[in-house]
């Protein structure tokens, strides 16, 4: 099931993707993507209220390059699973249950890799 595993592919590179490109942006023009207009204009994300009870400010330099660099590791990871790296299954599922905390499209994309990573097709290619 080869397309199960780009599957995997697109929505891990375009979660990873956006996280790399947001906090990016974050570093060099000094916010988050965020709303332009209505009723959230600026604010960010439901993740932020997450990272504000562990203690870490969202907006942040730490923060941002977290963002950079988690992103980054992810899509470097993602390649290696795409050409059938043993070791990468096990750090897509890690990677994704990392990034759990990333409210709304984040965690879903996350809980969905996840799944898909046990599928026996997946489970099997990266087993033997």
């Amino acid at each position: 099931m080869v397309w199960l595993r780009w599957l995997i592919v697109a929505l891990a590179l375009l979660d990873a993707g956006y996280m790399a490109v947001d906090g990016t942006r974050a570093l060099t023009s000094g916010d988050y993507f965020t709303p332009g207009s209505g009723e959230h204009a600026g604010e960010l994300g439901p993740w932020a209220r997450i990272v504000e009870s562990a203690g870490i400010a969202p907006r942040s330099s730490p923060m941002k390059t977290f963002f950079v660099l988690y992103g980054a590791i992810w899509i470097a990871v993602t390649v290696a699973f795409a050409f059938e790296q043993p070791w990468s299954w096990l750090a897509m599922l890690l990677l994704a249950l990392g990034s759990l905390w990333y409210l709304t499209v984040g965690t879903i994309v996350s809980i969905v890799v996840t799944i898909l990573l046990f599928v026996p097709a997946v489970w099997d290619l990266y087993r033997s």
